[in-house]
């Protein structure tokens, strides 16, 4: 097992620390309504304060609850789609973090609050997600840019496969520490099987639980690994955490993209865990890692 204590930081063991005061390792024992309360409360707890000139509108996009966020006059919208492992999470949990990536960039930013399992198990949650990102290409135009954190991720890259060739033009995809499907027997689920903040045995169990039961097979809806056809992608930034079960994800992605003649970065951030991104304020590499996504989404827009 690999030496956490060595390979991570004081800021990060600080927030790993303040993280299990409010969401104690074993939440996933609790009920659904459980872990949405620890959830909510941590989330609650380390929410920053909106940068000044953030607009902020709640309504629905494509018959999805939404949360716009405007600081400039420019078209086109990043749709961003929480993390959770597709059972917690919402516009709250994630609202300081899209109001940032608005400041930060200039663009509109789209929260979509998908539905969640249990009481919607999949295809719900990525049905949400692409009615979403079609409705905002239509009210806003381009470019399009689909982010997310997570379980967040691993549906905007599901949504880029399956707008591929439609008349909605995604100009980017921007993955942060994304669960796209890979091999849970090799590499970093192995090794960060036991990895602060998500351990395999998380990812396992919130997977039985979004697909009330064993995940469907080669279904890129469900993680865009499965596909077959990785051709015809947006360029695609990907930013993996070094200590995360889900790390090899992302290289095996970029790898498959690259193959089929695409755009696509990968980068591995040292010392950084899973969730890493309410440590963006408390941690100097995580607030440099987040720069580096928001620069990221910037790139993106501007082709």
């Amino acid at each position: 097992m690999p030496d956490y204590d060595a390979l991570l930081d004081d800021g990060i063991k600080a927030f790993i620390r303040e993280t299990a005061r409010h969401y104690p390792p074993d939440a996933a024992s609790l009920d659904i309504a459980g872990q949405r309360a620890v959830y909510d409360r941590m989330a609650a707890a380390f929410r920053a304060p909106r940068p000044s000139g953030v607009r902020v509108e709640d309504r629905p996009i494509g018959g999805v609850p939404a949360r716009l966020y405007e600081s400039g006059q420019g078209g086109g919208a990043v749709l961003y789609l929480h993390g959770g492992g597709f059972v917690v999470g919402g516009l709250e949990s994630h609202d300081d973090v899209c109001a940032e990536i608005c400041a930060g960039t200039g663009l509109r930013v789209v929260s979509a609050d998908y539905r969640l399992a249990p009481e919607h198990p999949h295809p719900a949650a990525y049905e949400d997600a692409l009615a979403a990102a079609r409705a905002a290409f239509a009210a806003f135009g381009a470019p399009l840019i689909l982010a997310g954190d997570s379980a967040g991720a691993a549906l905007a890259a599901s949504v880029a496969h399956a707008l591929r060739g439609s008349d909605v033009r995604v100009a980017g995809q921007v993955l942060i520490y994304p669960g796209l499907g890979g091999d849970a027997d090799r590499g970093s689920y192995i090794e960060h099987a036991a990895a602060p903040m998500l351990t395999r045995a998380d990812v396992l169990f919130y997977g039985r639980i979004r697909f009330a039961g064993a995940p469907p097979e080669r279904d890129p809806t469900a993680a865009a690994l499965h596909d077959e056809d990785f051709s015809g992608l947006p360029p695609t930034l990907i930013f993996g955490a070094e200590c995360d079960p889900l790390a090899d994800d992302g290289r095996e992605y970029r790898d498959r993209i690259l193959a089929a003649g695409g755009k696509a970065e990968w980068r591995l951030d040292r010392g950084l865990v899973h969730g890493w991104l309410r440590a963006r304020h408390m941690s100097p590499i995580a607030g440099a890692a987040f720069a580096r996504i928001v620069a990221g989404i910037g790139r993106l827009a501007a082709g």
